[in-house]
């Protein structure tokens, strides 16, 4: 993966952990030659993210809608910062320039993110690792909720199975190496009729 896009909050959160390992996950990015493609904001996790691959000689590029450059959220020291009309093209052009996907802690954004690229994947409108940095058990109940969707039959196993988990980068980077989709074009004909 040489471009990976990053969801996360635009709060740092309570807790050390969220920033520290913000902060890891952008030397390792640099460190491997892995761009960070991200929502272009300077708040929050995503800014922290960000420094942390702009310190360490790393590339960055963000994508921000109009209005919340307005707003001032955007992150002034970009090399690259693609200006779009709305959030739906900030999504679709943030998915386009990655290779993968890590979703850090986050709030309502980042779980529309989130759950829209998943969505996405199960339609097989892409086929890339979509991982979650399941630090100091932040998700756990979501994962949760995912169970309960495949035990009440509102989700299919395999498309749970979409959603790779970890509370270690090292470990979360290699199971997104080591993915392949297996998107069944028999249920999109399914779907279509």
């Amino acid at each position: 993966m040489q471009s990976i896009l990053v969801y996360c909050g635009a709060n740092p959160g309570i807790k050390p952990i969220y920033k520290e390992t913000a902060e890891k996950l952008g030397k390792v990015f640099a460190d491997n030659n892995i761009r960070l493609i991200y929502g272009g904001g300077s708040v929050g996790l995503m800014g922290i993210i960000a420094d942390a691959v702009l310190a360490n000689n790393g590339q960055v590029i963000g994508i921000l809608p109009h209005f919340l450059d307005r707003m001032e959220v955007g992150h002034k020291s970009l090399p690259v910062m693609h200006k779009v009309e709305t959030m739906h093209e900030r999504k679709a052009l943030m998915e386009k320039l990655c290779d993968g996907i890590i979703t850090l802690p986050g709030g309502y954004g980042s779980m529309d993110e989130l759950f829209e690229i998943l969505s996405w994947s199960q339609l097989g409108l892409h086929q890339k690792p979509v991982g979650l940095l399941n630090l100091n058990g932040f998700y756990d109940h979501l994962l949760k909720q995912l169970d309960v969707m495949v035990e009440e039959g509102f989700l299919k196993a395999e498309n749970r199975n979409l959603v790779i988990e970890s509370d270690n980068i090292e470990d979360l980077m290699e199971k997104m190496s080591n993915f392949k989709a297996s998107f069944h074009e028999k249920w999109l004909k399914r779907e279509q009729i």
